[in-house]
């Protein structure tokens, strides 16, 4: 794909791929427990209460797939969903503040790092960034855990909705400023809006065509 916008057809093409059946798979604690590595598979990754509940239920068009929750951390294992039974929608464990202990939040932290070295199976991940903070040093963290295990990330900016037109212009500028150097980014940062739906047409693009590649 190239750095230009989606066309109507892509759109409306993705949009009707989402409106087949989307379920929860299952959740793996261990790498041990992963699912066979059978389909392709997209990951949303990001800060702890970045959002990633809620933009996978708005990118499925679902309310409840995947439960959002206002306590920081909540995610502790590797979630899977299946779309249309061809491909998958993998949360991962958030970083950053979690309210648990260095132990815990190492484990599930650990385990994340774990899929994204080893699944052969997958074709993207998706940096899941607040647009109102943009990034942050824990961000370049797990920005450097993707280049080195060679996986290509796109940065999604959530919750632009809070932010005025410019100001989102500005910082999807600037994102894509920092990223530019980083050998597994992915050129294009996409602002988006759970709340309002900005920004999830071409999500569901990217994902689609990420799954083709």
């Amino acid at each position: 794909m190239t750095d230009a916008a989606f066309d109507d057809e892509a759109l409306e093409a993705a949009r009707v791929f989402f409106a087949h059946p989307v379920t929860f798979m299952m959740g793996a604690v261990a790498i041990a427990g992963l699912p066979p590595a059978d389909l392709p598979e997209v990951a949303f990754a990001g800060r702890s209460n970045v959002g990633k509940s809620s933009l996978i239920n708005a990118v499925t068009g679902r309310t409840h797939l995947a439960r959002a929750s206002t306590a920081p951390g909540r995610t502790r294992e590797i979630n899977f969903f299946v779309a249309d039974e061809t491909l998958r929608l993998v949360d991962l464990p958030g970083y950053g503040f979690a309210k648990v202990s260095r132990e815990a939040k190492n484990k599930f932290q650990n385990l994340g790092r774990s899929y994204l070295r080893g699944r052969p199976n997958l074709k993207r991940a998706y940096l899941l960034i607040d647009a109102r903070h943009g990034l942050k040093d824990v961000d370049a963290e797990a920005m450097e855990a993707f280049d080195l295990a060679a996986v290509s990330y796109q940065v999604i900016l959530t919750k632009a909705d809070k932010l005025k037109g410019r100001d989102v212009e500005q910082m999807v500028a600037e994102t894509t400023r920092k990223i530019a150097k980083r050998p597994a980014a992915f050129p294009r940062v996409l602002a988006t809006s759970a709340e309002k739906g900005a920004g999830i047409p071409e999500l569901r693009a990217e994902i689609l065509a990420a799954c083709a590649s």
